[in-house]
Parts: structure tokens; C-alpha cells; sequence
């Protein structure tokens, strides 16, 4: 396996401190944009309002190429050939039931 991203000078953060650093984050955004829509709303005026710039969107919605590439990768389920194959049984379970009422 590559040793590109393995060196004994920097280690990995744990997974648990990642999440709560992202959580920390996501906290502050809304936090911030609360704070302006609170402003707005009691009669400030929007124009004189400072809004939180991009600096504190978090650094993959910056990135369009990466973006890009994960929505490429991503599996869109109903392309998948069970999907297909779960909607004719679906499809055919429904028209037997019809059959069966019709017949009654």
C-alpha cells in the first residue's frame, strides 16, 4: 500500500475530533447567519448589514472540480439494474392483484 500519506511527523486527526471540529463549524455558520437575519429582520437594513463572506463556508464547497468528481462517482440508485428489476416485479405484483379483483 502507498506511504504518500503516512508519515510518522504528522499523524491523522482522529475521527471523533474531525467530526467535532465540522460540527464546531456548521455551529458558527448558523450562528452567524442567524445573526444577520436577526438583524434584517428588526429593521436593519440589508444593505448595512455585514454579511459572513465565504471565508466561512467550509473549504469543499470551494472546490468545483472536487465537487464535480464526487457527484460523478455517486451511485445514482434508480440507474442500478435492481432498481429496474424491483420496479417490473413491482409493476408485475400490481397488475395480478388487479386481475385477482377483476375476477371477483
Amino acid at each position: 500500500m502507498s506511504k504518500r500519506h503516512r508519515s510518522q511527523d504528522s499523524l491523522p486527526a482522529p475521527r471523533v475530533e474531525l467530526r467535532a471540529h465540522w460540527h464546531n463549524e456548521r455551529h458558527r455558520m448558523h450562528s452567524e447567519l442567524h445573526h444577520v437575519a436577526d438583524l434584517v429582520s428588526n429593521g436593519v437594513d440589508a444593505d448595512d448589514v455585514s454579511e459572513p463572506g465565504p471565508a466561512w463556508k467550509p473549504m469543499h464547497h470551494h472546490d468545483v472540480e472536487k465537487a464535480t468528481r464526487k457527484s460523478e462517482k455517486a451511485l445514482k440508485h434508480w440507474k442500478s439494474k435492481a432498481w429496474k428489476r424491483r420496479n417490473t416485479v413491482r409493476r408485475a405484483r400490481a397488475q395480478a392483484w388487479e386481475k385477482l379483483r377483476e375476477a371477483s
